[in-house]
């Protein structure tokens, strides 16, 4: 039945002489061979007969490796694992590797490099046989899978790889290979290697096997190549093992080939998949790219997002990277949609309450948001509910920062801790509430009971929270029990992250400052300001708002010790100092504030006004230079000028009602006006809140 290309009749040999004859002999019995006469297997397709029909007529005789495949292949169709496996186990692959490299590399070559009447020698192996035991390799390694084996396995597929990779070391470009199926085999084989690598628990072999197959050109159909990409980026963001390439790192690759499917999925080179963006969302979170990822949103088709969730999304990514008004505008486009979903919308209020929260010029705002929040009933229960109380009373605090008459500021002094007692009665689990009662409580003077509340939010917290400890220190130094202040601030050290550890070093300098232990503050400040810089060196700043911070704690590191040097008499350290916060951050209010102070002290009161005014130019409302402006004015001696002095410090009160040296030269304006009641009313005023001003601002 089965004829060679010559047409003679295929025979096969009577006795077992020799391996191939033994493989002849277990091929006929299994049912093919021309000489058996029974009824063909059910499970037999007419397409599996016309295969090995066409390997007889190629190979002119069937080899002992080529029938074992066949074998193998017909028990693994049966579901007969152990049954191939065993089969495929004789086929000796070790010695078969090299002959099938050299028949693909000879017959992958381009047909320009030989002519059409070259034959290749007959010892070189046909692209059907190299198929057929390369199958025979990969429905071993799939029964090994189906056995539980998946280390074996994964180890019989790489051998596909291997082979072909040797032969092709610059991947499969297009039209070179002869046989479709030895293609099919191996973009198989790529997508199965690293799903046995998974299997087995072998999570960096894996990446190194999708490496491998998107590292050369095999030819593989779009939809197989973006499957490799993507599965490949997955386990980059979600494996939990650090497998970087050089210079970049887990994120970074996923990143770049995440951008590279949403590329094709614009170009419709490929469907889209929703877990891309997802996927894309997380990767450029961890790494701080937020401002990229917005750019990413606003740019992706519109049938990507529905308009609601993109305006949310651009405002959590805008609100991450400090652009506080453009998120609560984006929030407020969400809040203007009725067809919202009611869920949706609280989200958007207790983040717009949030973002409110941060910036007390946004304190009305936020009173509306947090308010319309409290008013969800259904879904605000619980820990959301005591959320927006809890922002509803900080926005209330910060209003009361903000606001021009004594009783506005009172009733929202009162508002703002009525809300935060009952946020802390709903969600008494929740430290932040604690945390934020006793600011307010410390802000109002209510000292005793702000210190209870630091106590009770550092023992929630496990005394790891670094701004826990700084408002502790705060309200004792309030107290002015500067020592013991000093103290906390020396046990919190070994407790905090490193950037806490800055800002409490800070603390820890203007307390010496306070106790006049000038050489103690300059050294505290010189270890700052070291470990300012190492960490710079290391890069481990890892976010924008880190890097700022650190900036701004550098910068008042040099102000104060230009503040240090100033009471000193030392002009030229000072002015280092000075000349330094200004190469810092040149157009900073308090970068000015600093240089103008300089100049007072060396009684160039000329000079220190046009610095001053500099730094009210930059920020009208910054209280320090309003306050070292009106004493300037002051010391001119003019009685004329003193009206702007009083206006001066006024602005001074009204911005903060709590800086008692405002006040204590409001006291000396009045007496220089003969005002002696108003002056006396005043310095009470100032001596009431310097005996309860803390050394650093509570907020």
């Amino acid at each position: 039945m089965l004829c060679a290309c010559s047409g003679e009749q295929f025979k096969f040999e009577e006795t077992p002489r020799s391996p191939e004859s033994l493989a002849t002999r277990d091929f006929s019995a299994s049912g093919l061979s021309s000489r058996t006469n029974g009824d063909w297997d059910t499970k037999f397709q007419d397409i599996q007969v016309d295969e090995v029909e066409s390997t007889l007529k190629e190979a002119l005789s069937l080899n002992y490796e080529e029938a074992r495949a066949l074998l193998g292949r017909l028990e693994y169709q049966r579901g007969n694992f152990d049954a191939a496996l065993q089969v495929f186990q004789v086929i000796d692959v070790k010695s078969l590797i090299p002959r099938m490299s050299k028949a693909i590399l000879e017959r992958t070559r381009q047909r320009k490099t030989r002519s059409k009447g070259d034959n290749l020698p007959s010892s070189i192996m046909s692209m059907h046989s190299v198929s057929l035991l390369l199958e025979a390799i990969y429905l071993k390694a799939k029964s090994l899978e189906e056995l539980g084996l998946a280390k074996e396995a994964a180890r019989e597929c790489k051998i596909i790889l291997d082979t072909v990779e040797s032969a092709l070391p610059n991947g499969m470009p297009e039209s070179s290979i002869e046989d479709c199926k030895l293609q099919e085999i191996l973009h198989k084989a790529l997508e199965l290697l690293p799903i046995l690598w998974k299997q087995a628990g072998l999570l960096v072999e894996a990446i190194t096997a999708y490496r491998r197959a998107l590292i050369r050109p095999w030819n593989l159909e779009p939809r197989r190549l973006a499957y490799l990409q993507q599965e490949l980026a997955t386990l980059l963001l979600y494996g939990g093992i650090e497998a970087s390439l050089p210079n970049k790192t887990n994120a970074e690759e996923a990143i770049l080939l995440l951008r590279i499917l949403m590329e094709k999925v614009a170009n419709q080179e490929t469907e889209w998949d929703p877990q891309i963006i997802d996927h894309l969302t997380f990767a450029l979170s961890i790494s701080n790219q937020f401002e990229f990822l917005a750019n990413h949103i606003e740019e992706s088709l519109p049938s990507t997002f529905h308009r609601v969730e993109r305006w949310f999304s651009l405002a959590l990514c805008y609100s991450a990277e400090g652009q506080y008004e453009t998120a609560i505008n984006l929030l407020k486009k969400v809040l203007s949609f009725t067809s919202s979903k009611q869920k949706t919308q609280s989200l958007a209020l207790l983040l717009g309450a949030k973002l409110c929260c941060a910036d007390r010029n946004y304190a009305q705002e936020g009173i509306k948001f947090a308010q319309k929040a409290t008013g969800f009933d259904d879904f605000l229960n619980g820990h959301f509910m005591g959320l927006a109380k809890r922002l509803l009373g900080i926005c209330y605090g910060n209003a009361a920062k903000v606001s021009v008459s004594d009783s506005d500021r009172a009733l929202c002094q009162k508002e703002a801790l009525n809300y935060l007692n009952q946020s802390a009665l709903i969600d008494k689990e929740d430290a932040e509430v604690i945390f934020a009662l006793g600011l307010e409580n410390a802000v109002q003077r209510n000292l005793a009971e702000a210190f209870n509340n630091a106590i009770l939010f550092s023992q929630m917290v496990g005394g790891s929270s670094g701004k826990g400890w700084k408002l502790l220190a705060s309200i004792v130094s309030a107290e002015k029990r500067f020592h013991d202040a000093e103290m906390i601030v020396d046990i919190a050290l070994d407790e905090v992250g490193k950037i806490d550890q800055l800002e409490l070093l800070r603390l820890k300098a203007v307390l010496q400052i306070a106790q006049e232990q000038p050489k103690q503050a300059i050294e505290t400040y010189r270890i700052l300001l070291g470990m300012i810089q190492a960490q710079r060196e290391l890069q481990s700043v890892n976010s924008n708002s880190e890097l700022l911070e650190g900036q701004n704690l550098e910068t008042e590191a040099w102000q104060d010790l230009a503040n240090i040097y100033s009471s000193l008499g030392s002009w030229l350290d000072a002015e280092i100092c000075v000349n330094k916060t200004k190469s810092i951050e040149f157009y900073s209010p308090r970068s000015w504030h600093s240089t103008g102070k300089l100049f007072e002290a060396q009684l160039l009161y000329k000079e220190a006004l046009v610095a001053l005014s500099i730094s009210l130019s930059i920020e009208p409302d910054f209280v320090p230079s309003i306050v070292s402006t009106a004493e300037i004015i002051m010391k001119l001696g003019s009685e004329t000028v003193l009206p702007i002095a009083r206006s001066f410090l006024m602005n001074a009160v009204r911005l903060e009602p709590t800086n008692h040296k405002a006040w204590l030269n409001l006291g000396w304006v009045s007496k220089m006006e003969g005002s002696i009641q108003q002056a006396a009313d005043y310095f009470q005023a100032a001596y009431e809140l310097s005996i309860s001003s803390p050394v650093q601002d509570f907020v």
